[in-house]
C-alpha cells in the first residue's frame, strides 16, 4: 500500500528538513504524491558536491522508510523551482 501524502510530508518536515538545516541548507517540496516526491535543496546545499550524498544517503532512505516504492527526485541549486514550498 502506498504511503499517504501526510506521511511523506511528516518525514520531510520532522526528519529531513532539520538535518538539511543543520548543515545550512534549505529544503523545498516541489511535488508530492503517494508514490512520488520531488524535493529541492537550496542554501548552502546549492551546488554543493555533497548534495548527491545527502540525497542518496539521507533523503532517499528516509522517504523509503515510509514509502518503500516511492520515486524520489532531488534537485539542488540557487534557483528555487516555481511553485516549490519551503519545509519549515
Amino acid at each position: 500500500m502506498p504511503a499517504s501524502i501526510d506521511q511523506l510530508l511528516k518525514v520531510c518536515r520532522d526528519v529531513i528538513a532539520p538535518l538539511v538545516r543543520a548543515d545550512g541548507g534549505e529544503l523545498f517540496i516541489v511535488a508530492v504524491e503517494a508514490d512520488h516526491v520531488t524535493l529541492h535543496l537550496a542554501g548552502t546545499c546549492a551546488g554543493c558536491p555533497g548534495a548527491v550524498l545527502t540525497a542518496r544517503g539521507i533523503i532517499e532512505p528516509a522517504v523509503h522508510a515510509v514509502a518503500p516504492t516511492a520515486r524520489v527526485v532531488v534537485t539542488n541549486g540557487a534557483k528555487i523551482p516555481e511553485g516549490a514550498s519551503p519545509v519549515t
